[in-house]
């Protein structure tokens, strides 16, 4: 009897405790899913806010070439890549705070040199892929968070291509080749189709029920930033199948 009392107490206990983890695991992906949602809202923001200050009454502005035409586009288009970087190499020294206002100015960054697209495609499909882009990063997220099969060969093939998708893209500046550019963005779908369900997975192993509160939030505003990074680098490669240009 005493061995089946403690049988039961034994079953009790881990009960609670893996409660107590998938609680502590929803909010974290909660946060995770917060964290990204935000920032995406923050660059459709700045990228709108920054073409209607770029063009008044059909005529580029000043700002609009300063941003668009001066050397200074150079420096709106490296500094996301910048941000990026220090993000990443000091997220470990920095409060969440101060990790979490960096990550809002990178993603106003990015809203900046990516107004340019409402130069190029409509808005009309520009919200089209927008909605596309969230069905499909959604479905792909989903099923990364519910696998049980391991995804990490798949991340590793997928970094790879990543790399190759880079140097492709540098190559065709040169070339300007239309063919390879079609080639690229059905490449670079598939490549972000799949990093999104590798990196949900990822971050969700990420989780640890011992963190304190800084630990966690750090781990938090990266996997943010990871699933930001993917759903905007989809967006991109589905607007030059789906976009209509003006």
């Amino acid at each position: 009897m005493a061995d089946f009392r403690n049988y039961q107490n034994r079953a009790q206990s881990g009960a609670q405790s893996g409660a107590m983890i998938d609680e502590g695991l929803r909010a974290y992906m909660l946060k995770v899913y917060n964290l990204m949602a935000l920032g995406l809202a923050i660059t459709g923001v700045a990228a709108y806010l920054s073409f209607s200050l770029a063009f008044a009454n059909g005529q580029i502005t000043a700002f609009g070439q300063a941003i668009y035409l001066s050397p200074l586009k150079w420096v709106v288009i490296l500094a996301p890549l910048a941000m990026v970087f220090f993000l990443s190499f000091r997220i470990n020294r920095m409060s969440v705070a101060a990790a979490t206002t960096t990550f809002w100015v990178y993603a106003a960054l990015v809203g900046l040199s990516l107004s340019s697209i409402f130069i190029i495609y409509t808005g009309q499909s520009v919200v089209q892929t927008f909605f596309v882009t969230a069905a499909s990063f959604g479905a792909l997220s989903l099923y990364g968070y519910t696998t049980k099969r391991d995804l990490s060969a798949m991340g590793s093939f997928l970094m790879m291509g990543l790399f190759g998708l880079i140097i492709a893209t540098l190559v065709n500046i040169f070339l300007a080749s239309s063919a390879l550019q079609f080639a690229i963005s059905v490449i670079g779908v598939l490549i972000f189709a799949g990093l999104t369900a590798y990196d949900t997975q990822r971050i969700k192993e990420m989780y640890y029920t011992a963190d304190d509160a800084t630990v966690a939030g750090r781990k938090a505003i990266m996997g943010a930033l990871s699933l930001y990074l993917d759903f905007i680098n989809l967006f991109m490669f589905l607007l030059q199948f789906m976009g209509n240009r003006r």
